[in-house]
């Protein structure tokens, strides 16, 4: 069993494990275990019915959190043409062509999602590929950081987007907010994480689709949360 230091097992003290906590249980408990000395970010962890081996079983997705991350996400932007000016009047960080790929190519990597359009993805693809790829950073429609309207992917990533998707054991981990939001609005965005991890779920996935799921900050004890039989089925 692994040791953990006399604040951990404070706080692990205060989670009964032989409980499953309603998400407005768990919210409120999370905020008070977390004590570190900077905003921690709340997490959900789900374990998936899922064979992570069978392409058709993978479950990927975007949500957009009604209260967003508490995070402030660098957008960089590839695209030309008009579609410059109105990545900048989004909020882009970034913009730019062939020499923001370029760029990137050369180790720029200050930005935390990447957007392009379909005229720029032969290219991104040719030359990002490899470095943007075990980033997870690489644009693809399923994600929502390909398509046309660069306003809008560009906004709804400042907003609040997330990605997710399950891991090589079948578990999704994504961001619902930080310990300084109110209860209610981690409970709205965890809401609307799990609406959305429901309409992901693939057709040839059998048997109970949502075994488990965890609440969790940064630097404290997981949570464990009880799911309706509508979640699980």
């Amino acid at each position: 069993m692994p040791k953990h230091g006399k604040r951990y097992n404070a706080l692990l003290g205060k989670v009964d494990r032989n409980k499953q906590y309603t998400i407005e249980e768990a919210t409120n408990l999370v905020k008070e275990l977390a004590t570190a000395k900077f905003d921690e970010t709340v997490e959900v962890h789900f374990r998936l019915g899922i064979d992570p081996r069978k392409s058709d079983q993978n479950v990927r997705g975007t949500v957009a959190l009604p209260h967003g991350t508490g995070r402030s996400v660098r957008v960089a932007v590839i695209t030309k043409g008009d579609n410059v000016a109105a990545a900048e009047a989004a909020g882009a960080d970034v913009v730019g062509a062939e020499e923001l790929i370029e760029r990137i190519a050369g180790g720029f990597m200050e930005f935390d999602a990447v957007v392009a359009t379909p005229d720029m993805m032969a290219q991104v693809g040719q030359k990002l590929a490899r470095l943007l790829g075990p980033r997870g950073l690489l644009p693809n429609p399923k994600s929502g950081t390909v398509g046309p309207d660069v306003s809008g992917m560009v906004r709804g990533l400042k907003a609040g987007r997330i990605e997710f998707r399950n891991d090589k054991t079948g578990v999704v981990h994504a961001p619902i907010g930080k310990a300084s939001f109110d209860s209610g609005n981690l409970s709205a965005n965890y809401q609307a994480l799990i609406s959305a991890l429901e309409a992901a779920k693939p057709g040839s996935a059998k048997g109970v689709y949502l075994r488990s799921a965890y609440l969790t900050s940064t630097m404290g004890p997981s949570i464990p949360l009880t799911l309706s039989a509508s979640a699980q089925a």
